[in-house]
């Protein structure tokens, strides 16, 4: 049986990532990766494991390395049949915030820096009260944790859950998706007509998604159709 879950953040502190840059200023765009989620639901721990129970004392996750292993880490999910899609913002507002490295002594002796790290700058982050929405699809019932943290900041939000009626698995058919997708992992599983792309690293996403193939379809939403088989992919 499949569980499918419609999940809600809120944020409660402003939440920053640089999604891009634009010569001094870095942007975060009102969109959150799946992957990113993934690690922020405590489906990732630092023994590279995934687990069915996220919350804070099965969440280990470390990154000792400061080198991105998403294959390695999201390939359980994978074996688990657990698939968190992006998140979108059902409403949000933005914040411009000025930061500046500086030595507050009278007299310093200027000398060239070792490295290439930015004097100044201006960071346009998320505020809180903002909201996003997400699903998550699991083969076996899903716990969740209340509050997460997310970004640059460790910003916290919290998470609200609701499972969707019993999912119908149509085999065939054409429908839309408004919601973010990451393309990565549907190109294999569906024919993808036509998209709005979201660029962003690591995998630039996709929304308002016209495609054919396997879907679900729930009693009482209509409306939703939510693709089948999606399974974390990488590029080689």
């Amino acid at each position: 049986m499949t569980h499918i879950y419609r999940c809600t953040l809120e944020l409660h502190d402003n939440l920053y990532y640089a999604t891009r840059e634009i010569g001094r200023l870095y942007e975060t765009e009102p969109v959150l990766h799946n992957y990113a989620l993934c690690y922020a639901l405590g489906l990732v721990d630092s023994d590279r494991h995934a687990t069915t129970v996220a919350d804070e004392q099965s969440y280990r996750y470390f990154c000792e390395e400061q080198v991105p292993l998403y294959e390695a880490h999201l390939t359980p999910l994978n074996q688990q049949g657990i698939y968190i899609t992006p998140a979108r913002a059902v409403r949000h507002a933005s914040v411009l915030n000025t930061w500046k490295y500086a030595d507050n002594r009278y007299h310093v002796e200027m000398q060239k820096t070792q490295k290439n790290i930015p004097s100044f700058g201006r960071a346009k982050e998320i505020a809180p009260e903002s909201q996003f929405e997400f699903f998550a699809i699991a083969r076996q019932p899903l716990m969740f944790p209340h509050w997460i943290r997310l970004g640059k900041w460790m910003s916290k939000a919290e998470l609200t859950v609701a499972e969707l009626p019993k999912p119908q698995r149509n085999l065939v058919g054409e429908f839309t998706f408004p919601y973010l997708l990451n393309p990565l992992d549907v190109m294999f599983s569906n024919q993808v007509l036509s998209y709005d792309t979201v660029n962003m690293p690591p995998v630039s996403l996709i929304r308002n998604v016209r495609m054919v193939g396997e879907h679900y379809s729930f009693p009482g939403l209509e409306a939703l159709k939510l693709p089948a088989q999606m399974t974390y992919c990488f590029s080689s």
